[in-house]
């Protein structure tokens, strides 16, 4: 059975319209860029918990920030290259990227080492403009911008 996962999509009106995307931590990602980012968003599981309350409890474990406003854009479901499905939604608001403060995970690293290290899940956020990130999301999640852009014409 595929995984599924439930995201945020925070964007803010300055100059132009601007997401919050997200860069994976861990080693496997240090220098991965182009394609690598994603919007918030962590696996849950259907059976034990709604999609949007996995979506908004994400959000807050991987930028240490609780989810500003309360009107949530439902902009449906995508599927990655491995099969992952995930379901998003858009907020408007704004969050300060350098007090981002991401929960961690442990994995064996070096692999074979029998050494566990800490990584956090996320290693950085950044406002990005919507040509900027439809080359650093995951291919799949560009589909969402799209959809955002989509609701606030």
């Amino acid at each position: 059975m595929p995984k599924t996962s439930a995201g945020i999509l925070m964007y803010r009106c300055t100059d132009e319209l601007e997401v919050l995307i997200v860069h994976p931590g861990g080693p496997f990602w240090v220098n991965k860029h182009e394609g690598a980012w994603s919007i918030p968003k962590g696996e849950f599981d259907p059976g034990s918990e709604a999609p949007l309350d996995a979506a908004i409890r994400e959000f807050s474990e991987e930028l240490g920030h609780p989810l500003p406003g309360s009107n949530r854009i439902p902009l449906g479901e995508v599927t990655q290259k491995g099969g992952k499905r995930i379901a998003a939604w858009a907020v408007e608001g704004d969050i300060d990227t350098d007090a981002v403060v991401s929960n961690t995970f442990e994995i064996q690293w070096p692999p074979g080492s029998g050494r566990l290290q800490e990584f956090p899940e996320v290693d950085r956020a950044e406002w990005v403009a919507i040509d900027a990130a439809r080359r650093l999301l995951n291919p799949a999640q560009v589909a969402f911008l799209e959809r955002l852009a989509k609701a606030l014409a």
